[in-house]
């Protein structure tokens, strides 16, 4: 049985930040950009708060079984709430999505390959 990657996004929107609390999350935007998204086994947070109090979590995850995405992404909603939880964020609209990436069709370069490798 070979290990499956797992990518899963979960999104929110922050509710009712204290003025003290989008101060911090001013001050730490730079780190939470969307051009340092990446998928991590730990979370990666980003969010624009300054532009709309949405934001993104995006985690990795491995299985062996099709079904090991339910867990993984029950593990990373989990994650999220915590992290919010921890450092008083309230949140509302809270959503995971989830792909197996052994299910995602090729890209144009991948098939491309494929095809001269005799894949």
């Amino acid at each position: 049985m070979s290990t499956r990657t797992f990518r899963i996004t979960v999104r929110g929107v922050f509710d009712a930040l204290t003025d003290t609390q989008r101060a911090a999350l001013l001050a730490d935007a730079a780190e939470h950009d969307v051009l340092r998204a990446a998928f991590t086994p730990e979370g990666t947070l980003t969010y624009d708060i300054a532009a709309r109090p949405a934001f993104v979590f995006r985690f990795s995850a491995t299985g062996e079984k099709e079904e090991d995405i339910l867990e993984a992404t029950e593990r990373a909603e989990e994650t999220a709430k915590a992290w919010l939880t921890e450092r008083g964020y309230g949140f509302k609209h809270l959503r995971a999505t989830a792909e197996d990436l052994s299910q995602a069709p090729l890209g144009k370069r991948q098939r491309r390959a494929a095809r001269t490798t005799g894949r």
